[in-house]
């Protein structure tokens, strides 16, 4: 076992105010998440797994999945988030603002993987679906 490795006890509850993640830092505005490439890295995956579960429980067998970078750039535009981004951004870099968005989310307890694995299985069309995972996030995500 690694020196700085962390045993979590399965029975203590994690909530919102309790620091999980040693690599999370705090953000003052919504653009200094959707802008966080390091954080979009961590993102990708897993939002692919994220909407992995989601066709597998649709499908009613396991697959693996991945999110093509125009359907978050669609969906990140559809949620109402284009206007916390800067002028100039490629499909590409809005693909990363929606997956550094979601992951935050999750790290801060703003929204759980079953909640993100619902709201994807439930919408057939996966624009809609990311859109609103990523409406429910904003909702929830107390910055400007």
């Amino acid at each position: 076992m690694h020196a700085h490795a962390h045993i979590i006890n399965p029975k203590q509850q994690t909530t919102p105010t309790m620091k999980t993640y040693t690599f999370t830092k705090p953000y003052n505005t919504l653009t200094q998440i959707l802008t966080d490439h390091k954080l979009a890295s961590l993102g990708d995956a897993y939002i692919n797994f994220v909407y992995s579960v989601a066709i597998s429980n649709r499908n009613r067998e396991p697959s693996g999945a991945k999110v093509k970078g125009s359907t978050l750039a669609a969906a990140i535009k559809k949620a109402g988030l284009r206007d916390y981004l800067p002028s100039r951004m490629t499909r590409h870099m809005m693909a990363d603002a929606a997956e550094a968005l979601i992951v935050y989310a999750w790290l801060n307890n703003n929204i759980t993987l079953e909640e993100s694995v619902i709201t994807l299985e439930k919408n057939e069309d996966p624009v809609e679906g990311l859109s609103q995972l990523l409406k429910k996030i904003k909702n929830r995500t107390k910055l400007s």
